[in-house]
């Protein structure tokens, strides 16, 4: 099942990402859990949504072990660093198209802990939104997370701003996209200028003025991005008290989603 859950080319690119494991000078303690089994384990609870409690045995750690390893990984930022990697490979090959971007959001519901609040959506109850920003064929290149009660367009500049230098098969490392389309949510003026200053033509639809369905057709990849996205099942719901450790499920399921396109 580790194999299965991290394949061979996964595991390398996550050993360049991760920090080396700590040495004692005097020797003895523990004998350390495998790095790639604790990662196998990390992966199996974003993927099927489990509970750090019903961690199977098979990964041969237990589960007050994994869920340290993935706190001190969180901590060091490892989940952004291996999409990073992931997306220069993407780029380095061509395959990250920067003629248009898309940027959307989904709301879910939360449990306790900062960054949420009362979801219009659904009732008032408390929730969180995931913000994501990919290119056109649909890879995430920016995401983040927010209170559900953030207007979606006061996440856009800070989802630009987040987007890592990548890549590129020729010239220089690239972060801008030719064009960004956006529905109304993200209708502002002052949002189309701050993208134009950036030599960034904004293609937002305009509240009425413009169908949904006439920006849909270059929308669509985005909203499959957020479908992809909730093939990790612990995004349907957050259950994490620290806002850094959901957006680390985040950035494991995009890290996922880049990966399975190197793979193809």
């Amino acid at each position: 099942m580790v194999e299965r859950l991290v394949p061979d080319g996964l595991w390398e690119l996550f050993q360049d990402v991760a920090p080396s494991a700590p040495q004692r000078p005097q020797g003895g303690g523990r004998r350390r859990c495998d790095d790639r089994a604790v990662l196998a384990a990390i992966v199996f609870v974003a993927t099927s949504g489990c509970t750090w409690r019903q961690l199977p045995p098979v990964f041969g750690a237990s589960w007050q072990t994994v869920h340290r390893r993935f706190t001190d990984w969180s901590a060091g930022r490892v989940w952004a660093k291996l999409h990073r990697v992931l997306l220069d490979q993407l780029g380095s090959n061509g395959e990250v198209d920067w003629s248009r971007c898309a940027i959307d959001s989904i709301s879910i519901r939360a449990v306790k802990g900062p960054l949420t609040g009362p979801n219009p959506t659904d009732r008032g109850k408390k929730g969180s939104k995931i913000h994501v920003i990919c290119d056109r064929s649909g890879l995430p290149i920016s995401v983040g997370i927010s209170a559900a009660n953030l207007h979606d367009s006061q996440a856009l500049v800070p989802l630009m701003r987040g987007i890592p230098p990548i890549r590129s098969r020729r010239g220089p490392r690239r972060r801008r996209p030719a064009r960004l389309c956006a529905d109304k949510g993200y209708d502002f003026d002052h949002l189309r200028n701050w993208l134009r200053r950036r030599q960034i033509v904004p293609r937002i639809a305009r509240r009425g003025v413009e169908t949904s369905g006439r920006l849909g057709r270059h929308r669509w990849v985005v909203e499959r991005t957020l479908s992809w996205l909730g093939g990790c099942r612990r995004l349907h719901r957050r259950y994490e008290r620290k806002a850094e450790h959901f957006l680390a499920f985040v950035g494991i399921a995009s890290a996922l989603i880049c990966y399975r396109r190197t793979t193809n």
